[in-house]
């Protein structure tokens, strides 16, 4: 089993004042795997005050020196790939094919968009005889979840220190290993001291008093819309800038008369991928009601050759889900669907056939659903997809924007007609006819899935302050 019992405190590890200890769970095996401290609110403390010694003299690093620490904390990621790889597929059972390319090689994007935005970012803008200039916030607290732990830890951290910003990383307790493999690479670094921080910890702790606290600048949390109210209203008191990146039920529009045998399956994957916990999952798929019938028939059979199995082993199956909490709350939606009269085509309850443990859930379709069925309303994160037939482009146009969040949309068919889609939907991110998130491209939604924006040059822009500076410059 590993052990991270320490904290990562001012360059270093430290034991927690006050904690307690927390044993993650296998979902593979249910069986323990690492031990952490969750926090306390003594250790946050000391890191945010270890976080504002060190803010006056990173704030006023120049860019070409924080070019060269990014480019060395790249390199120090690189080395422990491996090992991060390893820890995603033991804790959150992403299995290791993708741990070691999609879910490790995100924050390789991440920290490579950050030194080009930050090589290119314009500090300083006159405007008539007068200048406006960026500066950086200050003490940041960043609050992370266990889906794509290295992507949303990269995809924070990487601005946030472009920016000359210092910080306190929460990771998930759920996915804690490589976040402490991760510190130890900022220590490999050479960051200075209290610029980085880490602070293992669950959310009505260690995420409250961060939320809480007077000496913390700015929250930048990635979760559900559930906890990133919480957050807020924490927040609130102390007038602290929030970033939220939340929830979704992001719909795949697949056009009249679009070819279905590239369509649907790209659109299964999609969400099969990461067993279907992903905040950008296209998991409610509308079809017009002309193909709704074959729609079913090519997603059943792509579905049927998606394999569960070990995360530790090769291959493209997918894993488990994160845990039993999440295993329960998919069990529960999948027999709301039975129970609402949605046409259950494949999957179902339970676990897959000949597995006796684990939080492995049954890739699962269900047809003939309507958008006011619980399935198609809220955020599954499991690999279940509904099809929603609808009546005409008005329809799916309704029916897409028919929902609390709005985080990504997905179009598939005719390029001219999509392209007239793209405006209408109601979400921060339209996907037409493939493409992955691309870490210099803005990612963030509309609705209650959140404010501000990630990812290159957008995501240097939040961890900033803007200044106008007016008068007689000389």
């Amino acid at each position: 089993m590993q052990s991270y019992l320490n904290q990562y405190i001012d360059g270093k590890w430290v034991a927690s004042e006050g904690g307690t200890r927390h044993l993650v769970i296998d979902p593979a095996t249910e069986e323990p795997c690492t031990e952490i401290t969750l926090g306390s609110r003594a250790d946050v403390d000391k890191a945010v005050a270890a976080a504002r010694r060190a803010f006056d003299g990173f704030s006023r690093t120049s860019v070409d020196e924080r070019v060269a620490l990014l480019e060395r904390i790249l390199a120090e990621y690189k080395a422990r790939a491996a090992d991060i790889a390893r820890a995603i597929a033991t804790e959150m059972g992403c299995p290791i094919s993708m741990a070691q390319t999609a879910q490790v090689g995100s924050g390789i994007g991440h920290f490579m968009a950050a030194i080009a935005a930050l090589k290119a970012f314009e500090f300083e803008e006159v405007i008539g005889g007068n200048k406006v200039v960026h500066e950086p916030i200050g003490v940041v607290a960043l609050i992370t979840p266990w889906n794509w732990p290295m992507n949303q830890i990269a995809a924070k951290v990487a601005p946030a220190l472009a920016a000359g910003n210092t910080m306190i990383l929460k990771p998930s307790e759920e996915a804690p290993s490589c976040a402490a493999i991760f510190a130890e690479v900022m220590d490999a670094a050479g960051v200075p001291a209290g610029v980085f921080n880490l602070i293992q910890g669950d959310g009505p702790t260690v995420g409250t008093a961060l939320s809480e606290h007077p000496g913390i600048d700015m929250v930048s949390f990635t979760g559900s819309t559930r906890a990133g109210i919480l957050v807020a209203k924490a927040a609130a008191d102390t007038v602290k800038r929030v970033h939220q990146e939340l929830g979704g039920k992001s719909p795949n529009i697949i056009l009249e008369g679009a070819p279905l045998d590239k369509a649907v399956p790209a659109g299964l994957m999609s969400v099969m991928l990461n067993s279907g916990q992903s905040c950008i999952a296209p998991a409610r798929m509308l079809v017009h009601k002309s193909q709704h019938d074959e729609a079913v028939e090519v997603a059943k059979a792509a579905l049927a050759r998606t394999a569960t199995g070990d995360p530790q082993a090769e291959g493209r199956h997918i894993g488990p889900v994160v845990n039993k909490s999440q295993f329960d709350k998919i069990q529960g939606l999948i027999q709301q669907g039975l129970s609402e009269g949605a046409t259950l085509v494949t999957g179902g309850p339970g676990r897959p056939d000949g597995v006796e443990r684990g939080y492995f859930v049954r890739p699962t379709l269900f047809a003939n659903v309507s958008n006011d069925m619980t399935i198609a309303r809220e955020e599954i994160f499991g690999p279940v997809v509904t099809i929603i037939p609808y009546e005409d482009d008005e329809d799916a146009i309704r029916i897409a924007n028919d929902t609390n969040y709005g985080l990504s949309a997905v179009v598939s068919g005719d390029p001219a007609k999509a392209r007239a889609f793209v405006p209408r939907l109601r979400a921060g991110m339209v996907y037409v006819n493939a493409g992955n998130p691309d870490p210099n491209v803005a990612f963030g939604g509309y609705k209650q899935s959140g404010n501000g924006r990630e990812y290159g040059k957008f995501g240097l822009a939040e961890f900033m302050e803007i200044k106008s500076v007016i008068g007689d410059l000389g």
